[in-house]
């Protein structure tokens, strides 16, 4: 289980004094918990956030006794991406929680080998579950698809021996489609313009000079025999 050290703030002290000591303001509620301001070091948290994220319990030591919790809000700034404030929700201990876990598809589906598309519907499902078992993210092994129309469903994903499943158990989580490639038709010939000659026109009309020259040829070359 990861742990942070908290210390007990001012909430009248600026964020940008604690930024820049290194520090991060933070708060801390649950349902039995009033809104506490806190700080926290800052390079410390943001390697924590990149390993637990939202789905990973945390233990918060330093302010009263020792909390569980998870990370409910993060906030980066605009530019940096860097965290500048979070959120954290205690844990009321011996209660499940309700929390939307993410999936890993994992393997290789038999259907993509055979040039088919493996449709991934859902990346998350909704869970009920003690902290103690609270995973990190639930596999969901993508080798079982072989054909068209095979599919896996929410109720089929493995999860924690104490964990409910909230999202309704035929949702379709992963689904095997055929790949149909689209036919591209090649564009019809436009329509002659009305009015203009066809090919056969452009080449009778083509050949009347040529005519037309031989035969006043012709009556030169009788007049000069008849002179």
């Amino acid at each position: 289980m990861l742990a942070l050290e908290i210390k007990p703030r001012d909430a009248k002290e600026s964020p940008d004094t604690l930024r820049a000591h290194g520090a991060m303001p933070a708060v801390f509620y649950g349902p039995k918990e009033g809104a506490t301001a806190i700080s926290i070091d800052a390079p410390k948290f943001e390697r924590i956030w990149r390993e637990a994220g939202e789905t990973t319990v945390i233990t918060l030591r330093g302010v009263g006794e020792e909390k569980d919790t998870l990370i409910h809000d993060v906030q980066f700034h605009p530019v940096t991406s860097v965290p500048i404030h979070a959120d954290f929700y205690v844990l009321e201990k011996g209660k499940k929680i309700k929390i939307n876990v993410p999936l890993v598809f994992t393997g290789l589906a038999p259907a993509e080998k055979a040039g088919h598309i493996v449709v991934k519907a859902l990346h998350e499902i909704e869970i009920e579950v003690t902290p103690a078992e609270l995973p990190h993210n639930l596999p969901v092994d993508i080798s079982v698809l072989a054909g068209v129309g095979d599919h896996i469903t929410a109720g089929q994903i493995a999860l924690p021996a104490s964990a409910t499943l909230l999202t309704h158990a035929s949702e379709i989580v992963a689904s095997v489609t055929e790949f149909k490639e689209e036919k591209i038709e090649a564009p019809a010939p436009a329509p002659a313009a009305e009015g203009a000659p066809i090919a056969g026109e452009i080449a009778a009309d083509a050949t009347q000079p040529e005519s037309a020259a031989g035969e006043q040829k012709e009556k030169k070359e009788k007049k000069e025999k008849a002179g």
